[in-house]
């Protein structure tokens, strides 16, 4: 979709306000590219998608938008503007925003306390006592907090949302989106529920926010929020100031022995460094994460291993020492970064393959948020792709679906969802992953007493329809695998090829990168020398619609010479040579 306001006229000085507001409370004299849109979209009622990296501004957009909206700024023709009620004139409550970690909010927090005042923000979680969650919801209930922030697990208690569904709700706002989709990388199950609490809260606008998501991930986020008609908003994609490269090894040992060198080299500890760099270095596994940071440490480092395994007050100072400056590296699996925003960062190294290309380069954009130079290096071993092919395998387990449907159909209503668990003996998390492989299949509904069974087919093709989606998404799964080791083995532009990935053409190669370091490349378009001479059109251009004869529809996503690559919708990331196409007449445009 076109960036573009949401239907309808705005209000006559919306936009200014906007800006006079972004800048005065929230210092924001200059908005970036989608900001305004994606604000003006909100106060109008209309979804946002924002895909923008960390440090461009996505929280600014839903921030403005409700500040707007609270302080008596209404849609234009509602009435909100005289009588003093916002949104279509019924929505006076506060903005919920939903954020996975507490790290998170808390700096959310931090940065609207100083806009808005004490008391703006509040945050319910774990972290904080009793009585200090009932205050802030008290302060919610009053009228006194514009702003509250949950984590996805505390919407997954009934008493949450009852709470909130008794407030008109200004905006809902899900930071860190791409864990909605379980295609993307930091999937959490618990933001699958997200779309049906925003139905009992009353369908108010959504904000969706996240630093990085290919077009597949993009459509699942807007269809498990429910969105209808989004604003999408792409900015900031291409970030020329880090540069690219692949180190590709044959021994494991040598891999391991360059990893070190080029960290403690990059960090400011080896022969002839300058000052202290910062950066990050990216393992598969809890060990290796160990193990790396020991040896790092030994050569002069202060280095931290990081990982989901460490107690949460350990991993809580090492992200404090991080970005106070107080350790070189942090050498962590994919649990460390998500909304890490330290300017300073200097490279971002992976010890091993990631599981894709959207996990790849959310990490990488961790580096160079300041502007100046940064790098980012992949160490390659063919053999390791079997580790993440590992990691990728989630099979569909028919028999515990099955389990979860005898149940609910035994049961005279809704079950909760805790009462699953103990009927089947699953874990807590594995219930709510089965069920959102049922409910994606359409055999059930969850609702504010639990779930329920909806649909009358025989319980085996339930299973049989929930299995196929499963299937799908292995493939899915092992596709992106495929096109990360695509980017890895490329001789072409790297840069071309990630941005590709994400739908974003870059017409000519970056000379940022290894690839074309090494063979520097004409950027003028080629004259064949020809009088004349006129390039024949693309029969596939870059985001066309096709259809396979076997692998059904799907979406034209990069060029390279003869290959064309195709994202179709149950098969996932194809290259196809276009000759072959073009010869057998494998593809039309839809």
């Amino acid at each position: 979709m076109s960036e573009s306001t949401a239907p309808g006229a705005d209000a006559p000085g919306t936009a200014d306000a906007l800006r006079a507001l972004a800048a005065s409370a929230f210092s924001l004299p200059q908005l970036r590219n989608g900001q305004l849109a994606g604000m003006t979209a909100l106060v109008n009622g209309r979804d946002v998608l924002a895909v923008m990296p960390t440090g461009y501004g996505k929280s600014a957009i839903y921030q403005v938008a409700a500040a707007h909206l609270l302080r008596g700024g209404g849609i234009p023709g509602s009435g909100a503007e005289e009588s003093g009620t916002v949104g279509t004139g019924t929505r006076p409550g506060p903005a919920v925003v939903v954020s996975p970690l507490i790290a998170l909010q808390e700096d959310q927090l931090d940065g609207l306390t100083g806009a808005l005042g004490p008391h703006a923000a509040v945050a319910i979680n774990s972290a904080h006592s009793d009585r200090q969650v009932e205050n802030d919801w008290q302060a919610v209930e009053d009228g006194s907090a514009t702003f509250l922030f949950l984590a996805p697990e505390q919407l997954a208690k009934q008493e949450t949302v009852e709470r909130l569904a008794a407030l008109d709700i200004a905006l809902f706002v899900v930071d860190e989106a791409h864990c909605v989709s379980s295609w993307g990388h930091d999937f959490r199950p618990d933001y699958l529920s997200l779309g049906s609490v925003r139905e009992r809260l009353g369908d108010p606008p959504v904000a969706a926010l996240t630093a990085t998501a290919s077009p597949p991930v993009r459509e699942e986020i807007a269809e498990r929020l429910r969105m209808r008609n989004p604003l999408i908003l792409v900015h900031g994609f291409d970030r020329p100031n880090i540069s690219l490269a692949v180190v590709r090894h044959q021994e494991d040992k040598a891999k391991r022995r360059a990893v070190v060198e080029q960290v403690t080299e990059r960090a400011g500890a080896g022969p002839g460094a300058g000052g202290k760099s910062p950066g990050l270095l990216y393992a598969a596994t809890r060990k290796d994460t160990e193990k790396y940071a020991a040896k790092l440490a030994g050569n002069g480092l202060r280095a931290e291993a990081y990982h989901a395994g460490r107690r949460a007050a350990d991993r809580e100072r090492i992200h404090e020492q991080f970005m106070d400056g107080r350790l070189d590296v942090v050498v962590a699996t994919t649990a460390f970064g998500m909304g890490i925003d330290k300017p300073d960062v200097r490279f971002v190294i992976h010890a091993d393959i990631p599981e894709s290309l959207d996990a790849y380069y959310q990490e990488i954009g961790r580096s160079g948020r300041d502007g100046r130079p940064a790098a980012a290096v992949l160490h390659y071993r063919a053999e390791d792709l079997g580790l993440r092919k590992f990691f990728g395998t989630r099979a569909p387990d028919g028999e515990s679906l099955l389990a979860i449907l005898k149940i609910l159909r035994r049961a005279d209503g809704p079950v909760p969802k805790p009462s699953l668990a103990e009927l089947t003996g699953f874990p807590a998390r594995r219930v709510t992953a089965l069920l959102n492989q049922l409910q994606e299949a359409g055999a059930l509904k969850t609702g504010k007493r639990g779930v329920r069974l909806t649909s009358k087919a025989k319980l085996p093709a339930l299973v049989r329809r929930a299995v196929e989606l499963a299937e799908a998404r292995q493939r899915m799964d092992q596709s992106r695998i495929t096109m990360m080791r695509g980017y890895a083995e490329t001789d072409g532009c790297r840069r071309q090829f990630l941005l590709g990935y994400f739908g974003e053409d870059l017409p000519q190669p970056c000379g940022n990168c290894d690839s074309c370091q090494a063979s520097p490349r004409d950027r003028e378009s080629i004259d064949d020398g020809v009088p004349g001479a006129v390039e024949p059109a693309e029969p596939f251009p870059l985001q066309s619609a096709v259809v396979h004869n076997d692998w059904g529809p799907g979406l034209v996503m990069r060029h390279e010479d003869d290959v064309i690559t195709v994202l179709f919708e149950q098969e996932g990331y194809k290259t196809l040579s276009r000759t072959a196409v073009l010869e057998n007449g494998l593809l039309r445009r839809a």
